[in-house]
């Protein structure tokens, strides 16, 4: 029988609760409950509200970078308010009055590059919707693989993807920046378009073929 907080062969690490996880996700606290709740899932909704939701993660990805997603789960909260919500067009907007507060603001992670890339990206956002409705999220979703990564232990799990290589290509033609293959492969995983929880996970497959 394996005990609580053992890796078995297969990667996973058994919780205390009785149910076996990616090991980054293994034992209580906010990235057990970020794994188990959102990670992976897809993003739904439509319009504005779906496009502030991946503008978000995109952000969030990017201000990552060099750093541990705890950390910035620690700081979504404040993140969230420094940046208007996510609203691209207001982000859009901020000058070298918005940005001064931001590199000034101890609750968020003050790195003057990014920063600039968030700005930058919103108005690359708001300039995307002339592609259609639903721009970004459809850009995003159309380079999501055919057939889905099976990782069995954490080495096995990919950084990059075909997908996220040509993904950033593709934002980086539009404006992005800070979209390094990497870090949008992380959004994928993220947003469920690609599924790198263990196969013994017991959130492996929660984004099921036609949520979007």
């Amino acid at each position: 029988m394996t005990q609580a907080g053992v890796v078995p062969p297969d990667g996973t690490v058994l919780g205390e609760d009785g149910v076996r996880r990616c090991p980054w996700a293994g034992g209580p606290g906010p990235m057990r409950d970020y794994h188990d709740t959102e990670w992976g899932l897809a993003v739904t909704g439509t319009g504005r509200a779906r496009e502030t939701a991946y503008f978000e993660r995109l952000t969030l990805e990017a201000f990552q970078s060099g750093l541990s997603w705890a950390t910035i789960l620690a700081k979504r909260d404040a993140f969230r308010e420094v940046f208007a919500g996510f609203d691209a067009d207001v982000v859009a907007g901020y000058g070298e009055t918005e940005r001064a507060a931001l590199l000034a603001d101890a609750r968020i992670v003050r790195n003057r590059a990014k920063v600039d890339a968030t700005v930058r990206n919103a108005a690359a956002v708001v300039a995307l919707r002339a592609e259609g409705p639903d721009a970004l999220a459809a850009l995003l979703e159309s380079h999501a693989p055919a057939e889905q990564p099976e990782p069995r232990v954490p080495a096995e799990v990919p950084t990059t993807s075909p997908g996220s290589v040509a993904l950033s290509r593709a934002l980086k033609r539009r404006g992005f920046t800070f979209v390094g293959p990497t870090t949008m492969h992380a959004l994928m995983e993220a947003t469920g378009l690609v599924d790198t929880h263990l196969l013994g996970c017991h959130r492996r497959g929660v984004r099921v073929a036609g949520d979007r």
